[in-house]
């Protein structure tokens, strides 16, 4: 069975009505980024944080999987379908996808503010006092600047088995997330999907860029590539 790997970003929830964190100006919901997606940011105001992500994990219950999401989770009954996904929500998920690598984390999830390998379900706000099992605060399972990615080099290795490579709904900006095209075997088919692409036809072998948003683009390349794959 073919291998596809899938790589998303914001732009496949944005659909949903789960805003793209950062706006134009590069503030995160009017935050600056230091206050909200730094260690440094949490031991200032941890008050802040844990509301800033409490407001994002209360989203998520009133948002549901769009068309993109569905397609992604449709594709598995014919491919051997890989997600890695920038996003921390559940949407892949609970669309049906089963195999989901969550590089930055997961807002239904908290860990320890002390062990990052601590981590626990969490459905609920987090609040000043919420301790982890060895007394510690508990903090949101989001990678934040600055952090490790500690699930890239398991993404990397899965990377390396694609046959065919799908990106939706991400810049390729933000690295490492970004390198691990870089890990994909050499002249795999490459399927970008944006509203408003910013790579080239010519900057990647194999690549074809479908100017669409998520929930238009990739029901039609499943689509396509279920009625190809014999």
């Amino acid at each position: 069975m073919k291998k596809i790997i899938v790589l998303t970003g914001a732009g496949v929830s944005a659909d949903s009505g789960i805003n793209t964190f950062r706006d134009a100006d590069g503030l995160w919901e009017g935050h600056d980024v230091m206050e909200v997606a730094t260690p440094q940011g949490f031991q200032k105001n941890p008050e802040l944080v844990l509301n800033f992500y409490n407001e994002r994990r209360r989203q998520l219950f009133n948002v549901s999987p769009n068309e993109a999401h569905k397609a992604l989770a449709r594709l598995e009954e014919h491919f051997d379908v890989s997600i890695i996904t920038q996003n921390v929500d559940d949407l892949h998920e609970r669309a049906g996808s089963s195999k989901v690598i969550h590089l930055h984390g997961e807002l239904l999830k908290a860990r320890c503010s002390h062990n990052p390998n601590k981590i626990i379900d969490w459905k609920t706000d987090i609040k000043i006092g919420d301790l982890s099992e060895d007394g510690k605060q508990l903090r949101p399972h989001i990678v934040w600047f600055g952090e490790e990615v500690p699930l890239l080099e398991k993404a990397a290795n899965i990377a390396q088995t694609a046959n065919i490579l799908i990106i939706i709904g991400t810049s390729m900006q933000v690295y490492p997330a970004a390198s691990l095209i870089h890990y994909v075997p050499r002249n795999t088919p490459i399927f970008f999907i944006d509203p408003k692409p910013n790579i080239n036809q010519t900057d990647f072998n194999g690549l074809t860029i479908i100017k669409a948003s998520a929930a238009k683009g990739v029901p039609l390349l499943v689509s396509d590539l279920i009625t190809k794959k014999d």
